[in-house]
């Protein structure tokens, strides 16, 4: 029964966009003759692909062609700008905990593992604030309940 649903599908869809040969479209028509649901089914998809083709989308003026290239330059300047934002705020935070923390790993009295840790979790916490910062910035841009009071 589903082969026979999947059959009359495909053959109604390439029937509809044109795909039938000439011995299929005899074929086709001879079926539409003698089934009455196939025929219920093809004038009510004909229907369809009719309305369908017949939409036409309006042009938008001028000046919403230009705001939304003004918009799209604008996002993809933000974004390489916080990209760049990110990264510097990285490199700095890492240059000052390195420095900070440069006493800890040239004092050999310390254990290795223990230098180096440290220095690894400062520069985690230095990425961790960047992103933090980052998100409650975006965040607090687009939160639709920040003009909610309780």
């Amino acid at each position: 029964m589903n082969e026979l649903l999947d059959e009359r599908r495909e053959l109604l869809m390439r029937a509809l966009d044109g795909e039938l040969d000439t011995t299929e479209h005899a074929a086709f028509e001879t079926r539409l003759a003698t089934d009455p649901k196939l025929r219920e089914e093809w004038r009510r998809l004909s229907r369809v692909r009719e309305a369908t083709m017949a939409l036409k989308l309006r042009t938008p003026p001028e000046d919403v062609w230009d705001g939304y290239w003004t918009s799209v330059y604008s996002r993809a300047e933000r974004g390489v700008g916080w990209i760049l934002l990110s990264l510097g705020a990285i490199v700095v935070g890492s240059w000052a905990v390195w420095t900070w923390v440069g006493e800890l790993l040239t004092d050999t009295t310390a254990p290795v593992l223990v230098r180096y840790g440290t220095l690894a979790m400062f520069v985690g916490v230095v990425i961790l604030a960047v992103s933090v910062a980052r998100h409650r910035f975006n965040v607090s841009r687009t939160d639709p309940y920040k003009d909610i009071e309780r």
